[in-house]
């Protein structure tokens, strides 16, 4: 197979043909870019499967027309003149060139579709990344919620703690106070007891003098 460069309304394309076949298809590229330029000059530069699509159409129509013609044109005859023959044989020599041209045509269809098949599966991937790209986005989302719940949570019981801490310190403080109270009424007890038991030694002492002196 051989590969040929053609040029159809200033756009480059690579065409595979048969060995030997590379200047009916430089004809039918020809042929097509001729239509595709008549069609930019009319309309204006147009997107390429419009262009491919609107040029084809438009020499099929022409090979029709002079498919037509060539079946209404009579076989040669021993007494035509050598311009008639030359003009039948131009004929069928065009022919063959629109033939080559809508092999070609239908060759360029057929890589479009293939072309339009890779731009949708790779918009198929891309949607499907935005879709995973979406789902992972909402998942932190959740996390990034749970995580500010959690400190939250965190800062209540640490405020809790602390209150608690507090209340034990106080509680602390009260059970020291209190002790400081018990330790002060023993020996304000222990005093009164030591103050009593000298009364009654001096009342004793008293109590002997007086009974010596009777």
């Amino acid at each position: 197979m051989a590969e040929v460069r053609v040029s159809i309304g200033g756009r480059d394309f690579e065409v595979a043909c048969r060995d030997g076949e590379e200047h009916f298809l430089q004809s039918a590229a020809l042929m097509l870019d001729n239509e595709a330029s008549a069609l930019n000059e009319a309309l204006g530069r147009m997107p390429e499967t419009r262009m491919l699509l609107m040029s084809g159409l438009m020499l099929a129509d022409k090979t029709a027309s002079l498919e037509d013609q060539l079946k209404q044109t009579p076989a040669p005859q021993a007494g035509l003149s050598a311009e008639d023959e030359a003009v039948i044989k131009r004929a069928r020599k065009t022919e063959a060139q629109l033939g080559a041209a809508q092999a070609e045509l239908a060759e360029l269809r057929a890589e479009l579709a293939e072309m339009q098949s890779q731009t949708h599966s790779a918009g198929s991937e891309a949607e499907n990344a935005k879709a995973e790209r979406e789902a992972a986005e909402a998942v932190l989302v959740e996390l990034k919620s749970a995580r500010d719940a959690a400190e939250e949570r965190a800062k209540e019981a640490e405020a809790k703690l602390e209150e608690a801490q507090s209340k034990a310190d106080d509680a602390g403080k009260r059970a020291d106070d209190a002790d400081a109270k018990v330790e002060e009424a023993r020996a304000a007890k222990d005093s009164a007891v030591s103050v009593m038991q000298a009364m009654v030694k001096r009342m004793e002492e008293a109590a002997e003098r007086l009974q010596k002196q009777d």
